[in-house]
Formats: C-alpha cells, sequence, structure tokens
C-alpha cells in the first residue's frame, strides 16, 4: 500500500507555523494599548473606540487565499478567486459578530495583465456584495522577476463593527450549549497542498475531466468559492443570543472551534450528524490519507460553527433555513479541558487538543 500523504509531507509545516507565531506574538502584543479587547487565540482584532457598553468596536482581519490559487493558474479561471479572498476576512472578523463594512484588497503580479486582474477584482466585488461591505480601495504591485508569467497572490483586509456589549469572544459559552454546524461549500481554502498532492500528483486526475462522484469537473469541484456567511449569521445574531461562533479554516474543527469556546469547556461532535461532501472521500482514497490527518486538515462539510443556548437551537435552525442555510445540530459544549471530542469518527487517535498557536488577529496560511 502507498505510504499516506500528510500535510506536512505536502509541504506545509503547521508546527513550525506555530513557532513563527510565538516568537512574534511580544512584538504585536507591545504595540496594543487598552482599547485592544480580544485575547489571544481569536478569529480578528478589536479595537474600541469608546469606553461605554454600545460604544462602536472596529473588528479587522486579513488573509489570503493559498494554494488553490495554484489550480486558478492551471485552469486559467480568475474570476472567482477573489470571492475567496473576501471570504476568509469577513467570516474571520464574523466570528466576533461584527459586521463588515469595508475591504481592501492587495494583487501582485508577476507582469501586468489587465484583462486578468480586472478578472479577479471582479470577484473581489462579488464576494463584497454577497458580504454587504464596500470594496473600499487596494493596491496591484507589478513585481518582475518575483511571480512567473500568469501568477500572481492576493490578500485581503476586512474592517467591521459591533457594539461593545454585542462583540462575541466565546467568553459566554457554557455546559450544555448547542453547536450548530453550517454547510461549507467545499473545501474552502484550506488544505489545498494536500489536495493537489493528492488529486492532481498521486492519483493524476485531469481537472477538465468529469468526475462521476462529484457530478462536475474537478477543476469545477476545486474552484468552487468559499461560502460566505455574512447575512444568515448576523440574522442570527440580531435575533438569538449567539455565545460563539468558529470559522472552520485551516487545522479543520480540532484546531479552531476552540477559539470560539470559553476555558474550562470541551466540544462534544456527533459524527454522522452532517453530510460529508464527496471531495473529501475522493481526496482520502486517492491519497491514502489517514481519518487523523483529514479532520486536522479539511473542514469535512462544516464551514462554520455557532454556539448558542440549548433552548435556542430550534429557533436557531429556522433562522438559517429562513435564510437559505443549510445547518445542523452538530454537538454539544461540555464540561472540561479546551478541545474537540469527535464520537464516531472513524479510527480517530486520542483527543484532539485546542491548538494554542494562534494569536488574535493572526492566523497561518496554508
Amino acid at each position: 500500500m502507498d505510504e499516506g500523504l500528510t500535510y506536512k509531507s505536502s509541504g506545509v509545516d503547521i508546527e513550525a507555523g506555530y513557532r513563527a507565531v510565538q516568537r512574534i506574538k511580544a512584538l504585536a502584543q507591545a504595540t496594543l494599548g487598552p482599547e485592544a479587547l480580544l485575547s489571544v487565540g481569536g478569529f480578528g482584532g478589536a479595537y474600541a473606540l469608546g469606553d461605554g457598553a454600545e460604544a462602536p468596536v472596529l473588528v479587522a482581519g486579513c488573509d489570503g487565499v493559498g494554494t488553490k490559487l495554484r489550480v486558478a493558474f492551471m485552469t486559467g479561471r480568475h474570476d472567482t478567486i477573489g470571492i475567496d479572498a473576501v471570504a476568509y476576512c469577513v467570516n474571520d472578523i464574523l466570528c466576533h459578530g461584527a459586521r463588515p463594512l469595508f475591504f481592501l484588497d492587495y494583487v501582485a503580479v508577476g507582469k501586468m495583465d489587465p484583462e486578468q486582474v480586472e478578472a479577479i477584482v471582479r470577484g473581489v466585488a462579488d464576494g463584497c456584495r454577497q458580504a454587504g461591505c464596500a470594496l473600499l480601495g487596494g493596491e496591484t504591485a507589478e513585481m518582475p522577476g518575483f511571480y512567473p508569467a500568469g501568477e500572481y497572490d492576493i490578500a485581503g483586509f476586512a474592517v467591521g463593527i459591533v457594539p461593545r456589549n454585542r462583540l462575541i469572544d466565546g467568553s459566554r459559552v457554557r455546559p450544555g450549549d448547542c453547536i450548530i454546524g453550517l454547510a461549507s461549500s467545499g473545501l474552502h481554502s484550506s488544505g489545498y497542498s494536500l489536495a493537489r498532492r493528492a488529486l492532481l500528483e498521486r492519483a493524476r486526475m485531469d481537472l477538465g475531466a468529469f468526475v462521476p462522484k462529484l457530478g462536475r469537473t474537478l477543476a469545477d469541484e476545486l474552484l468552487e468559492p468559499t461560502a460566505i456567511y455574512v447575512r444568515p449569521v448576523l440574522e442570527l445574531c440580531r435575533r438569538l443570543e449567539v455565545r460563539g461562533i468558529a470559522n472552520i479554516t485551516g487545522g479543520g474543527v480540532p484546531e479552531n472551534l476552540p477559539r470560539a469556546m470559553a476555558p474550562g469547556t470541551r466540544a462534544r461532535l456527533e459524527w454522522g450528524a452532517w453530510p460529508v461532501p464527496a471531495v473529501f472521500e475522493l481526496i482520502r482514497e486517492a491519497g491514502n490519507v489517514t481519518p487523523d490527518e483529514m479532520l486536522r486538515t479539511f473542514n469535512l462539510g462544516l464551514g462554520m460553527a455557532v454556539i448558542v443556548p440549548r433552548d435556542q437551537e430550534k429557533s436557531a435552525l429556522e433562522c438559517l433555513a429562513l435564510h437559505g442555510q443549510k445547518a445542523w445540530v452538530v454537538g454539544r459544549v461540555e464540561e472540561g479541558d479546551p478541545g474537540v471530542d469527535v464520537v464516531g469518527y472513524p479510527r480517530l487517535a486520542g483527543r484532539n487538543e485546542a491548538a494554542s498557536g494562534f494569536e488574535a488577529g493572526r492566523g497561518v496560511s496554508r
């Protein structure tokens, strides 16, 4: 049997990324004043503009698209990659209850191709419309010698706003609370180093070929834009008591869900409580990837998790359904050390401890 692929063998050393964050954490913390509200481990950085309970708080986040860009280069399709850049930023600040206000993009190219740049930014504008925020500006840099012809990088920066007394930081999460999982649209923009290695290199699949298990071409699947959850989740926050929100990005559920929970609480998820998109099984089979590695790398069908009091779970599901968002009750909060247990997950090796390699507003790209 072929040796199973891992994220590290595919070129992404998560532990090295955590060590890098630890080395720079003090540098960032030394710049912070009392206006900075969120503690280490959040999904965004928060800056208070006043002391009152209803004083506005700005929540900011930045991110890129990772090696999903390689698929765009291989197919010559650049009109959706900007949606991913917007999605990862606005979904992160949404985790703190913030309504996105505006977005800035940065596009760096080796050689300026006006049509290509237009296609990229068309996706950015589409994402901003979905998120209800303004594309306020950006920067396009031509950098000869840095990128091969036709290639580029893109990063995004989002700023949102929330009243101070409605800022969500997970501190109100309690044992017995309900964990609701929101459907992902596929891989989103995480785990592509492993996905490409498994599907394109190990299995030698053709991006343009129709894949019966997927019901479409591999390229269509891998370029499916990241879901933007702003409208349904903000409505949920307006109607109910949302105690925690986690954006399930690189590192999967075990890494991200504990970042939205209070100390002394642990997540218990029920495997089988939500459908897993076929693309994940395709990757697992093609790369002989272990179940544990799949869980630590991909969202496995859950793009976001929302924590509400147990007596509000039915109302939460109804609210999300009204806004066209597929969602399921996927687990409960229990008392315990920070982390995630997935009951019934195949060959799950022990307990998945919470990742600690994050500083508020800074993640590790994949």
